[in-house]
Formats: C-alpha cells, sequence, structure tokens
C-alpha cells in the first residue's frame, strides 16, 4: 500500500489528535519505578503498555532506539513489535534514532527504518545532518518514495548542542539555520505540511532563526528539561501549529497504570491545544 506523504498524514493526526508526542523511553530508572526489572521481561511489559495505553490516541509515539538496542538482538526485536503494534493502532511512529554517516552507510541506516520492507520501519525517523546536510540525501530520497519523514537535528535542548549549531560560516549563517533553510527548500510547495522536518528544543532562550519551513518541528525539553507548553508560542511564533512537542518522563512516570497514562497525556494535549489556538 502507498502511503500519502508524512507530512500529511501528521497534519491529520495533530488536527484529529492534538500536537502531542510521547516517547517510549524504557531506561532503566522508569523500569523500576514501574516496578519492572531492567531486563528484556521489563522492557517488553513497558512498552507494550505504552502502546495500550496511549497508541490509539496520541498523535505521534518516538521509541528511543538506543533504549531497545542495548539488550542486543532480542531488545530488537521487542522494538520491532513495539513499532508494528503502535502503528496497527493508528499513532504515527518516530523512531529516535538520530543517525549520521555518509554515502552507503547512510542508505543502510535508511533503509532500515524508511523502507517497507524492514521490521523497523517507521513513519519517520530522526538524523543529524552535522557531516553536512547533503550527507542525508539517501534517507531523504527514500523518506520522499515510501511516504515518510525525516527530522533534522537543528537547535537541539541540551545546552552543549549550542557549540556546534550556533558556530557561523564565513557568511555569518550559522549552522542551524543552514539545515532550517535547506529543510524549507526540500518542503517548498508541500501541502498540507511538508515531511522533513526539524528538531528544535522548547528550552530555548530564544530561537534566533527563522522557524517556518512549511514542515513539523519536533519539540523537546518540556516537562523535566524545564520547558512548559506556555513556551511554545515564544519559541516558534508563528510557526507554533506546526510544533509536535515532545514528552517523555512527565507522561511516563505515571505507569504502569493504563489509565493514569491515559490522563496525563490528555493533559498535556490540552495544554497545547490551549496555547496554540490562543
Amino acid at each position: 500500500m502507498t502511503l500519502a506523504p508524512f507530512g500529511t498524514r501528521l497534519r491529520h493526526a495533530m488536527d484529529t489528535r492534538g500536537q502531542l508526542c510521547v516517547g517510549i523511553d524504557p531506561h532503566a530508572s522508569l523500569l523500576s519505578a514501574w516496578g519492572l526489572g531492567d531486563d528484556l521481561a521489563g522492557l517488553e511489559t513497558f512498552s507494550r503498555t505504552v502502546v495500550e495505553a496511549l497508541a490509539d490516541r496520541v498523535a505521534v509515539l518516538k521509541p528511543q532506539a538506543a533504549f531497545f538496542e542495548r539488550f542486543g538482538s532480542k531488545g530488537v526485536a521487542v522494538l520491532e513489535r513495539t513499532v508494528a503494534d503502535a502503528r496497527a493502532a493508528g499513532a504515527l511512529v518516530l523512531m529516535d534514532a538520530k543517525r549520521g554517516d555518509i554515502g552507503s552507510t547512510m542508505a543502510a541506516y535508511a533503509e532500515a527504518f524508511l523502507s517497507p520492507g524492514s521490521p523497523l520501519f517507521s513513519d519517520a525517523v530522526t538524523v543529524s545532518p552535522y557531516l553536512g546536510f547533503g550527507s542525508l540525501q539517501p534517507a531523504l530520497d527514500l523518506a520522499r518514495a515510501n511516504g515518510a519523514g525525516v527530522f533534522a537535528l537543528a537547535l537541539t535542548s541540551n545546552p552543549e548542542g549550542f557549540e556546534v549549531q550556533r558556530a557561523t560560516g564565513p557568511d555569518g549563517v550559522s549552522v542551524a539555520q543552514q539545515v532550517l533553510r535547506r529543510l524549507a527548500a526540500e518542503n517548498a510547495g508541500a501541502e498540507p505540511l511538508g515531511s522533513f522536518g526539524a528538531v528544535v528544543g522548547a528550552t530555548l532562550a530564544d530561537a534566533g532563526v527563522e522557524l517556518a519551513i512549511n514542515g513539523p518541528l519536533l519539540a523537546p525539553g518540556i516537562g523535566a528539561q524545564g520547558a512548559t507548553m506556555a513556551d511554545l508560542p515564544r519559541v516558534f511564533g508563528g510557526a507554533v501549529r506546526d510544533v509536535v512537542p515532545s514528552v517523555s518522563r512527565d507522561v511516563l512516570r505515571h505507569g504502569p497504570s493504563v489509565e493514569a497514562l491515559r490522563e496525563a497525556a490528555q493533559r498535556f494535549v490540552d495544554d497545547v491545544r490551549a496555547v496554540t489556538l490562543a
């Protein structure tokens, strides 16, 4: 089956389910807080519970690949089932893998997450453009061909990112601004929304660059990192309707109760709706 472009599907999901993305981050402390072991069984129970609670009601679920990969091939098998079950229940799956390389290696990363023949096929994947934006071309091409999306790191929520992302070239243009401009070019003419997005932290005091790229803006940093939904209009301005705020711990800490997870996610959905419609 040929998928509609990711941007089209994401716009519909955000308009009908709200703009929230919830991470699936089964790190050791969360597994322990849920009364689970830091082992394969705990990983599987945790992931299955999050999917059961949220996949039929939030727009996007974002598994963090590293937390599954640390258990080796059996952990990756759990990730495969998590992706398949979440997509079957109606959520869009954004694989948080932050892959970045060149040539055939980048093409292989793209095939892992953006090819329908892969058991890890996701609706979108996060990538790193710091080997040059052109190094992402295999992922961009495969995503476009298969109705998938790509989110490139631009202005991330970690303080260390500043030294690279705000660095400027001879023309005075920052690295982040170059990434955003290239994404805008990839999205030119797309309606209702382009499929190529940027990761821009909600924790920023000031973006300092043009964020209107006709594509989605994944906004980590809400909750445990200190940002709130009320910060979104200040950081994103007129692009706030295209923001996909990402929350992990502040939803996941309410597990293992399915109902508590749903209630926590709904509060964030309501909060972002209130600020984007204001």
